[in-house]
């Protein structure tokens, strides 16, 4: 394991494409990366429920795209690619459904935070949790890959169709907003 990835999905892959073998093969896929997708969906949406949802959501819509992974990316970029944009379009559904201004998510997130029951840890966890909260979407996306799950610029980059360029100066704005917010509080 690799950055919490298996690193290689050779043999899985070759499965899933075998008729024969294609279902018990994706519950190998499901068992290998429910726990890190849900994580990332997790931090993203900071609801059990919903990244649940979102959870199933991505393994459904990989399960349905299954005959168009090409092989081109690795088995965990493209599984993070779904889970990403489930991710996303479900910020943007709550946005409009809520009618929250993208300026005002922020304080929207953090209040869900304090309100879930699934969220434990210390008071400085918890800030941790508020300040990542606070990040405009893609610097919030980058942090999460970086920090917590210790992603590789190069793997991100094949994730989010950015330049390493662009997510290093994502990361360190995010970092920097972090401090402040830190130290603020």
């Amino acid at each position: 394991m690799k950055n919490g990835f298996p690193e290689d999905d050779t043999e899985l892959i070759a499965k899933l494409r075998d008729p024969s073998t294609c279902r018990e093969a994706f519950g190998e896929v499901i068992r290998r990366y429910s726990e890190l997708l849900y994580w990332q969906i997790r931090r993203m949406v900071n609801s059990h429920d919903d990244a649940n949802d979102l959870l199933q959501n991505t393994f459904m819509k990989a399960w349905q795209a299954l005959d168009n992974f090409r092989g081109d990316a690795k088995l965990s970029t493209w599984l993070y690619k779904i889970a990403i944009n489930e991710s996303l379009n479900h910020l943007e559904r709550e946005r409009r459904r809520q009618e929250i201004p993208i300026d005002n998510e922020s304080a929207s997130i953090a209040n869900t935070i304090e309100a879930d029951e699934w969220v434990d840890g210390d008071e400085l966890s918890l800030k941790l949790r508020k300040a990542v909260a606070s990040l405009p979407e893609k610097q919030r996306l980058v942090f999460n890959m970086k920090y917590f799950d210790d992603m590789k610029y190069e793997q991100m980059s094949e994730i989010l169709g950015t330049s390493v360029g662009a997510l290093k100066a994502s990361y360190h704005l995010a970092v920097k907003k972090i401090e402040q917010y830190l130290e603020g509080d």
